[in-house]
């Protein structure tokens, strides 16, 4: 029997569901269900109906969403007696260092819920005041006395001698809560960063154990969960470790995108991904990044993540006036419901109703027309707006809309490559997501990139992206040892990391074959506070100090260096849909019609394309809209599209 992958991303106005069965990919959308997302993709699984054993694999935003909303697990944090307030305290740094009203976030676990536990293990790992388990066992009755739900277990040096977290498991056993130790979580030096990160898994696990387990058993499908640094994992160990899927379904765009871009012969790329709620950009000069030193909130997350930038700009970005009377844009979204107005359900304005109005967003493509856009209902919901007022005319309150958010989107792009030192316009722009083929040519222009690709599925590309990605465990080891007398400590340290890793991935059911793994470690000049993950290669040292220099411009060979943390990437491959380019096509492509479409904020007449009849081969110039079930793409004058072999859009402005 045929073996059906569904690939599922959750985002915050649409779920989007990207089918492969006999070589072929399906796509097709529901609108999510905020309160229960596990609706949505029921209700998308059902439409499936062809026989053959389905396998789910999902991008979920449950993690993310509990996190930022603060509606996690009640959680109890034991910690070393003395150290109870290292949440409290953490770096002493501010995030805004000249705007005296930043205020810090309230840490996950409140004071009353953290305990110091009588114990100190040393540096090295060894034990200078014994685990006080009477001591302990009085802790437990007040945790239970306290309903907490989940419970964070984080003593200082546990990454070098775990045996009291381990011991404390054990006495925790009869509490029948889950249990987060930051020696199998984060196992790494920095007591802050791995406390946060200890703490975010045992606030979120309980939550998303529920979720995910109802959902396997409503899709009575296998069913593996997409993880930050963009791989995936079975639905077990992602309900054990879910701080690793708080990027889950942004990092599918990313592994995406960049797929798509690499077999059609770019890879310095930055992916623009712009859904119904939110943007996410990222910059891959050469492969995917990915950083152990992330935040969330302003909370610390050490483990690997993929390097995205959000911001709260996507097509359901509502418009409104700031205290001051200004126009403002996001960051609150109208979601799925009540949505934009042109969805039917009420709402206020957003960037699709702007778009509608500028005339650039066609109903018959939206969703196949499946969906239908209420466009007679903008125009009286917007004259209700007293401070419309002050625009000439609906037009132009639709342009300033649009000219915000791609402002805010082009501040999210410098970030990640000027403010980095990277120039943009050594980059391909790869645009996806329902409402980004409207704005990506903006954007290019404004930050000079020369070249966007449009892939095919723009709309559900992030779904793709999870059926392009391969099964990825990560594992770490801090050793804090001379790397030039390193080679036991280390040979035994990655003797232990590839047996976990190896057995792990065999449970999973991969055979050796499919099997890779990768080794790094993080280096430092002996004194330095923070380090550079460098591959894991006989010349690993030389290989530091030239990286030294390339990163801060100076290097030092006779300086002692420091291994701080040995990395091992444990891989395995699973079977992708195949991309093949098709044969090259003669003749110019029709238009569907002409209309006159608001663009720079005249009215110019523009040819309107279907993009299910373009060919490779075909060239548009613009002024053009090419439409389809998942986006529309704005092709502006002075633009040029043509469609590749993998029938991508690739847009070059003149």
């Amino acid at each position: 029997m045929n073996k059906i992958r569904v690939g599922v991303d959750s985002g915050g106005t649409f779920t989007d569901f990207v089918v492969v069965r006999d070589g072929k990919i399906e796509m097709f959308k529901e609108l999510s269900t905020p309160a229960r997302p596990d609706e949505a993709v029921i209700k998308g699984m059902l439409r499936i109906s062809a026989p053959g054993t389905k396998e789910l694999i999902h991008g979920s935003t449950v993690a993310t969403n509990a996190l930022l909303e603060r509606k996690g697990a009640r959680t109890a944090l034991l910690t070393t007696e003395g150290f109870e307030d290292v949440l409290v305290i953490g770096r002493q740094t501010r995030r805004e260092l000249y705007n005296i009203f930043v205020t810090r976030p309230d840490p996950l676990v409140p004071d009353g819920d953290r305990f110091g536990i009588r114990e100190r293990t040393l540096y090295d790992g060894s034990i200078e005041t014994p685990l006080d388990v009477a001591h302990l066992r009085a802790i437990i009755e007040k945790l239970r006395s306290r309903n907490i739900e989940s419970v964070a277990v984080c003593l200082l040096f546990s990454f070098a001698n775990s045996r009291h977290e381990d011991a404390i498991l054990d006495e925790l056993q009869p509490l029948g809560v889950p249990v987060s130790l930051s020696s199998r979580v984060l196992p790494e030096y920095r007591e802050y960063e791995r406390t946060s990160t200890t703490v975010i898994n045992a606030y979120l696990a309980p939550i998303m154990s529920r979720y995910l387990r109802s959902l396997q058993e409503r899709a009575g499908s296998p069913l593996r969960v997409m993880q930050s640094n963009g791989g995936a994992v079975h639905a077990q160990a992602a309900s054990e470790t879910p701080v690793k899927t708080i990027l889950s379904g942004p990092a599918g765009g990313v592994v995406g995108a960049f797929h798509v871009a690499e077999i059609s012969g770019y890879s310095r790329v930055i992916t623009f991904d712009m859904g119904g709620t939110s943007t996410d950009v990222s910059l891959c000069d050469g492969g995917i990044k990915v950083t152990n030193e992330s935040h969330v909130d302003g909370m610390p997350v050490g483990i690997p993540m993929m390097d995205i930038h959000t911001v709260g700009a996507g097509g359901g970005s509502i418009a409104e006036l700031d205290p001051g009377g200004a126009l403002k844009v996001g960051p609150e979204s109208a979601g799925a419901d009540p949505g934009p107005i042109c969805y039917g359900k009420g709402g206020r304005l957003t960037v699709t109703d702007a778009n509608v109005i500028l005339g650039r967003l066609l109903p018959r493509f939206f969703l196949g027309g499946a969906m239908p856009l209420w466009t007679v209902r903008i125009e009286p919901a917007v004259r209700g707006l007293a401070w419309t007022r002050a625009w000439k005319s609906q037009q132009d309150l639709a342009q300033g809309v649009v000219d915000i958010v791609n402002n805010n989107m082009e501040q999210a792009i410098r970030l990640i490559s000027v403010e980095r030192g990277y120039d943009p316009r050594d980059f391909t722009l790869v645009c996806f997501g329902g409402a980004g083929g409207l704005h990506a040519a903006s954007l290019a222009k404004g930050l000079g990139i020369p070249r966007i690709i449009v892939p095919c599925f723009p709309g559900a590309l992030s779904a793709l992206g999870l059926l392009l990605a391969d099964a990825r465990k990560d594992y770490s080891r801090t050793l804090l040892v001379n790397a030039g007398d390193s080679a036991a400590r280390l040979k035994s340290a990655l003797a232990e990391l590839h047996r976990a890793g190896a057995a792990e991935l065999q449970a999973e059911g991969f055979r050796k074959s499919e099997v890779q793994c990768v080794d790094s470690c993080d280096l430092r000049y002996r004194g330095q506070s923070y380090e550079l993950t460098v591959p894991l290669t006989p010349k690993f040292i030389d290989d530091f100090h030239r990286m030294h220099e390339k990163r801060y411009g100076y290097a030092n060979p006779k300086k002692d260096v420091e291994l701080v943390t040995v990395r091992t990437t444990f891989l395995g491959r699973t079977a992708k849909p195949e991309f093949k380019r098709v044969p090259k096509l003669r003749g110019k492509p029709q238009p569907q019609e002409k209309r006159s479409v608001w663009i720079g904020g005249k009215q110019v007449k523009t040819a309107i394309f279907d993009r299910a009849v373009l060919g490779h081969g075909h060239v548009i110039d613009g002024p053009a809209i090419i439409g389809e079930y998942s986006s529309t793409t704005l092709v502006p004058p002075g633009f040029r599209c043509r469609v590749d072999g993998y029938l991508n859009l690739v847009l070059e402005g003149e």
